[in-house]
């Protein structure tokens, strides 16, 4: 959410900024309509203090035996009681409109954001690692010899329909102990502390995060009102929701290991085969708040930890930071965290790690008390994934199959299979 006030003071910066986004200017919109809502209010104050006044003179024209006056006066306090709620109603309307419409304007790129108009203008940072050379044509996940008899895709299918899937075995052990590293590496080694959320959100969480009102076709609701969580930022986001914080207790940073669901709303056709693009997965997450002013050295601790899974499971990435053209709606800065996969050639999504500065802070009223006292102030929010489970699986398998089908798995993961270490041609975990 933004700030009227800081659109009133500067609407050629906000212009500019929605510029880089590809945007339309919205300021002198958004400004008409504050004139309006302010208007009434006014308006209404105005109103107010005429009833005011002319109630105290009610009892004076009474005590007075002026009849012709106290009707007069008290028909005009019943006149302005009756204005004064109408304006009232009036610049409630007003707001409403002017928050509707600042709910669905994407929060702002930091000025060092690349100018860019999709992925193709995004640019890499660095680079870990190096693919391994295979004398061998490199199979996609689904494909590999000793995964088959763990990745029933029909039986999901048959469940379910398109975009869900079945783990059995070996490869469902090795899944399970992915969340498992990634959460206990985060809290034992990166200082996040593990939490466990519901995965049925009250519209209000879903708003706080910009999820709603725009992306309501990305998600699932129920039947009586609840949604399906896209990840647990929502969440945990929300736990500074309505709140204020100390100053002293930040920065917050947490971690969670949830299913998460995703319509794919406008993805028909796209990544259909395998367990790249599902409705259903798992995904560990990372959320932290803090004070403003130290958002963008936390945004660039979080993509850290992220690469440090990465690293520690020895796969190759690269880190790119998205352009203008490519954000999502509430982040000022991303990084995605691109995993190699060899059975495509290519890099992968495998995490994005975004700072939102205040924006979504503004949408819940999630707030800090500055050190010392003084007027709280709106916290700064952050989330990134760390990483997502079902993609990591997809790497760590393609990148460890071997020429017979078998699967050789990471060292960091041996303890958290019973120290077995590779995934047979047959499937099993040996």
């Amino acid at each position: 959410m933004h700030d009227i006030r800081a659109i009133r003071e500067n609407p050629d910066a906000f212009d500019a900024a929605l510029a880089r986004r590809h945007l339309s200017p919205m300021a002198a919109q958004l400004l008409a309509l504050d004139e309006a809502r302010r208007a009434k209010i006014l308006a209404a104050e105005t109103a107010q203090a005429e009833q005011n006044r002319a109630s105290k003179d009610v009892g004076a024209a009474k005590a007075r035996g002026d009849e012709a006056e106290f009707q007069r006066l008290r028909a005009l306090v019943a006149e302005k009681k009756s204005e004064v709620a109408a304006l009232h109603v009036q610049a409630g309307e007003e707001d409403a409109r002017l928050t509707a419409m600042l709910a669905e304007i994407p929060n702002l790129p930091l000025a060092e954001v690349p100018e860019g108009k999709d992925e193709s203008d995004n640019v890499e940072v660095r680079r870990w690692g190096t693919p391994r050379e295979m004398d061998f044509e490199a199979k996609e996940h689904f494909d590999i010899k000793g995964v088959k008899p763990g990745m029933d895709l029909a039986l999901a299918a048959k469940l379910s329909g398109s975009r869900f899937m079945v783990l059995k075995g070996a490869v469902a052990r090795v899944h399970r102990a992915l969340a498992q590293f990634m959460i206990d590496t985060h809290t034992t080694e990166h200082g996040l502390s593990e939490c466990w959320t519901p995965v049925l959100v009250k519209d209000e969480a879903m708003y706080g995060t910009g999820n709603l009102p725009k992306f309501a076709e990305d998600s699932y609701q129920t039947t009586n009102g609840w949604w399906l969580i896209p990840t647990s930022e929502v969440t945990m986001t929300n736990f500074a929701a309505g709140e204020i914080m100390e100053a002293a207790d930040l920065p917050v940073r947490m971690t969670a290991h949830t299913h998460c669901f995703r319509s794919e709303a406008g993805s028909a056709g796209k990544d259909t085969t395998g367990i790249l693009r599902q409705h259903q997965f798992e995904k560990v997450e990372m959320v932290t708040l803090c004070k403003p002013e130290d958002a963008l050295a936390e945004h660039e601790r979080m993509t850290s930890c992220a690469e440090a899974i990465l690293q520690k499971l020895e796969l190759p990435y690269r880190t790119v930071v998205l352009c203008t053209g490519d954000m999502g709606f509430g982040s000022q800065k991303t990084y995605d965290i691109e995993v190699w996969v060899p059975g495509q050639q290519t890099f992968r999504e495998i995490s994005s790690c975004s700072t939102c500065g205040t924006f979504q802070a503004r949408r819940m009223n999630g707030r800090f008390r500055p050190e010392g006292g003084g007027k709280p102030e709106f916290l700064a929010t952050l989330n990134g994934s760390g990483l997502a489970v079902g993609r990591c699986l997809i790497a760590v398998l393609e990148n460890g199959q071997q020429a017979d089908g078998s699967v050789v798995l990471p060292e960091a993961l041996h303890p958290w299979l019973g120290g077995k270490t590779t995934i047979s041609p047959e499937g099993v975990l040996v």
